[in-house]
């Protein structure tokens, strides 16, 4: 694909976009009250050490680890937020059944989908849904350790930067670097694997990842990720009183609009927010900082993403610099290999996010597979990519 075909497709219709990119991440939400496996971190106020140290580890409550693992554990380690201050993340982590290979396991770093912002929605304390259970048991079953990182802020101190590229990708690999402080066999080959918010999460941790983890001795190798949005930013700059959306949307774009405002907000304080918000818009966003995604869609049954806005969020001052630096995905300087599963009945991340941010890497010159699934929606797309993306990974990580 050249340059001509991703240009025609970043004009696709705005107000398609708009709808299904805010809708971009599966639901994967907090059915019961979370179980914290004896590491509750919600309010932690301890020393914080050096960034990517573990700080404590676990085992994990049996209920909420997945089918294919053999031990399970919660960690707690130390990053760095979105205000650039010290901070601490959890993750789960799954180790295979068997004899792990000379040289110890190789690790995946899974990066999930949505969830919300609020601790009740931490994945770590939660039960994973039937197909990520399924998805990581695939991986395992490979002979990968995995772990899986919640990203700062849900189930620790502070607000969970939704979207936010480069502090999601550095407690992501910070996740990596702690997991290798455990006394378990762990190969330094490491790869990211992702699917939705979290193939964003994934992607952006691929451009940072030899950089954010320089002096830790681990060696990184590739990313998969599937449903991924880009361009994200350019779709939001869109967002205004007169925004058009198809009517089939439901209630879906109306969560994720909430969540990037909130996140957003949170995170650039020096940007008023509030001041092309509607008091509807602003209740949106309040409510957004705490609850899971279904309870979200509920309480935004009667809105439109248009309601949430008395101006356009354009007219904010320095808006379009912000948003660049907060939602912006790379197309250039990846070290390694990437993989792009899309779905062409995909209708939460629209095929053209992925197939746009294809073309853009290829003109880039990167080293990017891509692989379209005509027969698949956003979430058929996670199983469905797995012939194709397990020789892609073994072929990463140098195996027959």
């Amino acid at each position: 694909m050249g340059n001509h075909t991703w240009r025609r497709r970043v004009a696709f219709a705005a107000a398609l976009l708009i709808a299904a990119v805010l809708a971009a991440p599966l639901p994967s939400a907090a059915a019961q009250a979370p179980d914290w496996s004896g590491l509750d971190a919600r309010h932690y106020d301890g020393p914080i050490p050096l960034r990517a140290t573990l700080i404590r580890s676990v085992p994990l409550n049996p209920a909420l680890a997945v089918r294919g693992s053999a031990d399970a554990y919660r960690i707690l380690y130390s990053t760095v937020d979105q205000h650039g201050d010290p901070a601490v993340g959890t993750a789960a982590v799954f180790l295979p059944h068997g004899e792990p290979p000379p040289g110890g396991w190789p690790v995946i770093a899974w990066a999930h989908g949505t969830v919300g912002l609020g601790d009740d929605c931490t994945p770590s304390a939660l039960p994973r849904s039937q197909r990520d259970d399924e998805y990581l048991t695939h991986w395992l079953d490979q002979g990968y350790a995995v772990v899986a990182p919640d990203y700062v802020g849900l189930g620790t101190p502070g607000l969970m930067s939704y979207l936010n590229s480069v502090p999601t990708a550095r407690g992501v690999i910070d996740s990596v670097i702690a997991l290798h402080q455990m006394d378990v066999p762990l190969s330094p080959k490491w790869a990211l694997v992702g699917q939705s918010q979290g193939g964003g999460a994934a992607v952006n941790s691929a451009r940072w990842a030899t950089e954010f983890s320089a002096g830790s001795g681990l060696d990184y190798r590739a990313v998969v990720a599937t449903g991924t949005p880009a361009n994200i930013e350019r779709i939001a700059k869109l967002a205004a009183p007169d925004m058009r959306l198809p009517a089939e949307l439901g209630p879906a774009a109306n969560s994720y609009t909430a969540y990037i405002l909130a996140a957003f907000a949170e995170a650039r304080p020096d940007i008023d927010v509030d001041a092309v918000l509607t008091p509807a818009g602003r209740d949106a966003v309040a409510k957004a900082a705490t609850l899971c995604k279904p309870q979200l869609d509920r309480e935004l049954a009667g809105m439109t993403p248009a309601k949430f806005f008395s101006a356009p969020l354009m007219s904010l001052p320095g808006i379009s610099k912000a948003l660049d630096a907060y939602l912006g995905t790379p197309d250039s300087g990846y070290d390694r290999p990437i993989f792009l599963g899309v779905g062409l009945l995909d209708r939460d991340v629209p095929p053209q996010s992925t197939l746009t941010f294809y073309d853009q890497l290829t003109a880039n010159h990167q080293n990017v597979e891509l692989r379209v699934y005509p027969d698949q929606d956003h979430g058929g797309t996670v199983l469905a990519s797995l012939p194709d993306s397990t020789p892609f990974l073994k072929a990463a990580f140098g195996q027959p």
